[in-house]
């Protein structure tokens, strides 16, 4: 195999809307399309990544560039270990390894969702390759009336789960939106409710109690302690196991950017783990993640960190390798509705959500044209 030249071009993207996170709030991502070839024959293909660092997800952008910039241009890589070692941030490290799987799917003929599960393109299934991905809608947080209608809004475009932000309100506010969502769309939609890491463990349990006592059968409480909080956790999840009639399950996000995967599993602290690829450092370290959560028993989800198009799509792979892993995902839907979150994209998307679900098609690589990073 020929060595391996990287190049890098920046991009930014305006939200359409202002993104609230644990380091504060954005109105734009802004990133690199990172490209990977080989020196070999001029016909190779060429594999796209994308790193787009996330505030108190990922390392700093100064950071993601410097480690883009050493490994871009004329430094060339003989083997894909090469490129890879000693890449400690985890946006940069997404960027070119996404790139390239994505050339190595490229240069297979196959799906990249195949090629990170290293099988061929009829894989785990009967469609020849072609795999559809459920999505979640994000409701977001506002008063009961406009909660109501953007969840009825969600479900009329085909969406059959939808997630609730709480926690920036009261417990008792929190509840009356949320069986207000329940009473609107009946017991056929999944909901979910994700508190951000608002609560300590006494209003967490209060808000527990009252998911019970409403019957608001949530399909999870995503996130309901600190980050670090994995006794809290687990102490939750045994608590809601003891619950007559079963209680409700507890998945854990921002944990992952500050615990290690196998750390939360050894805790016992959740009942699901959300994987963003940009945050764990690429598609193969999302797919090993849930690979180790599927071995104990817990449910992945799959997850964007608002990204452009590059990268989103290739969360959806990632989420169609997770559902052939675990056939308990499948089930589940993944938070991949996120493409409306930018007022402007780098290129066309392959693969839009549609009435709730993506359809990945049998095209190479990620199904983004390569031709986005001269654009």
């Amino acid at each position: 195999m020929a060595p391996y030249r990287v190049d890098r071009r920046p991009f930014a993207v305006d939200l359409a809307r202002p993104l609230s996170t644990a380091a504060g709030t954005i109105d734009r991502r802004e990133g690199w399309l990172v490209r990977v070839r080989t020196t070999g024959a001029e016909d190779d293909p060429t594999g796209v990544g994308e790193a787009t660092p996330l505030p108190g997800w990922t390392e700093s952008t100064a950071t993601c560039r410097e480690t883009l910039r050493a490994r871009a241009g004329d430094a060339l890589a003989e083997s894909r270990r090469d490129l890879l070692t000693g890449v400690d941030g985890p946006a940069a490290r997404h960027g070119l390894a996404l790139a390239l799987a994505d050339l190595a799917a490229r240069r297979d003929g196959r799906p990249l969702w195949a090629q990170i599960l290293d099988c061929d393109d009829g894989g785990d299934g009967d469609d020849r390759g072609e795999r559809t991905v459920r999505a979640n809608a994000t409701v977001g947080d506002a008063p009961p009336g406009a909660t109501v209608d953007r969840a009825r809004e969600a479900v009329e475009r085909g969406f059959d789960c939808l997630k609730l932000k709480v926690g920036a309100r009261s417990v008792e506010a929190d509840l009356e939106r949320l069986a207000a969502v329940r009473d609107a769309v009946g017991d056929g939609v999944r909901l979910r409710a994700d508190a951000n890491a608002a609560w300590d463990c006494p209003v967490a349990e209060r808000a527990f109690d009252g998911v019970a006592e409403r019957a608001l059968d949530l399909e999870y409480v995503e996130q309901p302690l600190d980050a670090t909080a994995l006794a809290g956790h687990a102490a939750l999840r045994e608590r809601e196991r003891r619950r007559a009639g079963g209680g409700t399950d507890v998945a854990l996000d921002e944990s992952l950017a500050e615990v290690a995967v196998d750390r939360v599993l050894a805790a016992d602290a959740a009942d699901a783990v959300v994987l963003k690829p940009m945050a764990l450092g690429g598609p193969d370290r999302a797919l090993a993640a849930a690979r180790a959560a599927h071995e104990t028993g817990v449910r992945a989800v799959v997850t964007t960190t608002v990204d452009a198009v590059v990268a989103r799509t290739a969360a959806t792979h990632v989420a169609a390798a997770v559902d052939a892993v675990d056939p308990r995902s499948g089930a589940s839907a993944h938070g991949l509705a996120t493409a409306d979150a930018l007022a402007a994209d780098l290129g066309p998307d392959p693969a839009p959500v549609e009435t709730g679900r993506v359809r990945l098609a049998t095209a190479s690589g990620t199904g983004v044209d390569p031709e986005v990073f001269e654009e």
